[in-house]
């Protein structure tokens, strides 16, 4: 085999900050802090933070390979955390703080998590995890010595004072492409949490993905906002996505809300957006409210769960911001798919086009199969189980070699879990969740059809669909409803409107109206926990036993 004559550099995370700083100088993060002001830093201003944290990790007896846990909103000061802790050869141990307070411990534990780096409002609930902490584990609180608070953990460092007097410029070590970099948990709703351990070679490579998937969201002179959390799954590739580009970041720290995030958008000049549907729920929201939408925005990426016709004509149409509709998963790194917009469609077509969930990035193969493990056609037409791979997707989850083994086929592909069609030109459409679908009569009724029909009924902001046990059909469709604040909305107006656009057999038998949906750390609806509050209903028409 002859081999090419060319450098063998390997990428590097760190490489990234040197980028943006040499090239983007003027651009950098925006951050509303938990401390209530709006900071603001270069990339370059960034690069000499981040060496001197780096240093401070070093004198902490952080080494290669240890994990370094943390548990912070989106800010300035996590996102140093991201560079720092990877440039030294060690692990940047995101955790979702809307985890409960076992599953945090449990984490915590089964990485090993040498430091934990929490924000101001997590101050408490670290002081509560303190006897369930790896003893020897070192606090630090994310703020200057101003603010620390008279309650915090015992023995908890400073931020701001362990950066004091360190230099800003660090000899940083040259690693190997393959070291581990980042490592973020499952939520753990089927078994224990499981850990993705990504390195510097599949977060680069990713991030170079996510920006030939979303050119139009990058760029000079644009500002990217990640609602998105720093805590669950690297943004989303964005912290490392948007300095490459010379994209300026928008950072929310905890305000998570309509208006809140509408007037930092309006502040900031935001020109689009990454988060769930949730979120953007309340955005829509208080757009209508207010008339408008923020002036720069132009363009949502909305994932994390299917996103509904309802929504992508409320922003398109009503405000002119551009949808693009993302797919992926945590052991993805984690986007695998976005919709690519087409010029001179009608609005039908364009509703059309985006409910899938878009076309594959550079790097992630897809393949979907029956039952019996056989490939299906990409014909836009079958339905099966959809495996994934590429270098962005893991190989095994972080110290748990069972449940490792058990999402891989004999050809080395990972299971989604999902169940999904694929279109000619690799057009993804997620049927539901294997768990999800409801089979009722022999027949399969996507629980993800139904919620988003039922979204376009006037006066519903929420709905989720799960199987209810039947005597007759095996399994039939309940449908909870959360109405929007003051609608006059009715289980018949919902089952009419869901009748009109739906084969009659697929309609739910009931509707059940809740005041709000369980929903999950990541800010999807809980199917879980929705079925354990409605393990005891019956349907109106069922016999008694």
């Amino acid at each position: 085999m002859l081999e090419g004559m060319m450098m063998q550099r390997d990428l590097s995370i760190r490489q990234v900050l040197d980028y943006a700083a040499d090239v983007y100088p003027e651009t950098g993060v925006i951050s509303s802090t938990v401390e209530g002001d709006r900071h603001r830093q270069t990339y370059g201003q960034t690069r000499k933070r981040v060496a001197r944290l780096a240093k401070a990790l070093l004198e902490m007896e952080v080494g290669r390979g240890d994990r370094v846990a943390t548990l912070a909103w989106n800010g300035y000061r996590h996102f140093e955390l991201y560079y720092a802790i990877a440039g030294i050869g060690s692990v940047c141990h995101t955790i979702n703080p809307r985890l409960s307070a076992e599953q945090i411990a449990w984490i915590v534990n089964h990485a090993d998590d040498k430091v934990l780096f929490f924000d101001l409002t997590f101050a408490p609930l670290v002081e509560s995890l303190r006897p369930k902490l790896p003893p020897s584990i070192k606090l630090v609180l994310m703020t200057d010595e101003a603010h620390v608070p008279d309650n915090s953990p015992e023995g908890a460092l400073c931020y701001e004072t362990l950066l004091e007097g360190k230099p800003d410029l660090f000899d940083w070590p040259d690693l190997p492409e393959t070291t581990a970099s980042g490592l973020c948990y499952t939520s753990g709703t089927t078994g224990d949490p499981k850990g993705a351990l990504y390195s510097h070679r599949s977060t680069l490579l990713h991030s170079f993905s996510v920006v030939l998937g979303a050119l139009q969201c990058f760029g000079r002179g644009h500002r990217v906002l990640p609602v998105v959390p720093l805590f669950h799954v690297n943004a989303w590739g964005l912290p490392f996505s948007a300095p490459l580009t010379g994209t300026d970041l928008v950072m929310p720290g905890p305000h998570l809300d309509g208006a809140s995030i509408f007037d930092l958008m309006q502040s900031e000049g935001v020109t689009s957006a990454w988060g769930v549907p949730t979120v953007w729920n309340g955005l829509i929201a208080e757009m209508r409210k207010r008339g408008s939408k923020p002036d720069a925005l132009s363009t949502l990426l909305i994932g994390g769960s299917a996103v509904s016709e309802a929504m992508i004509r409320a922003a398109e149409e009503e405000f002119g911001i551009e949808v693009l509709h993302g797919w992926g998963m945590t052991e993805m790194s984690p986007v695998g798919t976005v919709t690519r917009p087409e010029p001179g469609l009608t609005a039908d077509e364009n509703v059309a086009l985006k409910l899938p969930q878009g076309r594959r990035l550079f790097g992630v193969d897809m393949k979907i199969v029956d039952e019996a493990g056989e490939p299906l056609p990409h014909d836009g037409e079958r339905s099966g189980e959809l495996f994934v791979r590429g270098p962005t997707v893991i190989s095994g989850y972080f110290n748990a070699p069972e449940a490792s083994q058990a999402v891989f086929d004999a050809d080395g592909w990972f299971s989604t879990g999902d169940m999904a069609r694929i279109g000619p030109n690799t057009d993804l459409l997620i049927v539901d969740r294997t768990k999800d679908l409801i089979k009722s009569g022999g027949e399969w009724i996507s629980s993800i059809d139904l919620e988003n029909t039922a979204c376009g009924c006037a006066g519903v902001a929420q709905a989720a669909a799960v199987a209810i046990p039947h005597p007759k059909w095996d399994e039939r469709p309940l449908l909870v409803v959360v109405a929007e604040q003051g609608a006059d909305v009715r289980k018949q107006d919902v089952l009419a409107h869901i009748g009109r656009r739906m084969a009659k057999w697929q309609v739910p038998d009931d509707v059940v109206f809740m005041d709000a949906l369980p929903m999950t750390a990541t800010g999807k609806i809980s199917k879980l926990e929705l079925r354990a509050i409605l393990a005891d209903y019956r349907f109106p028409d069922e016999p008694e036993t």
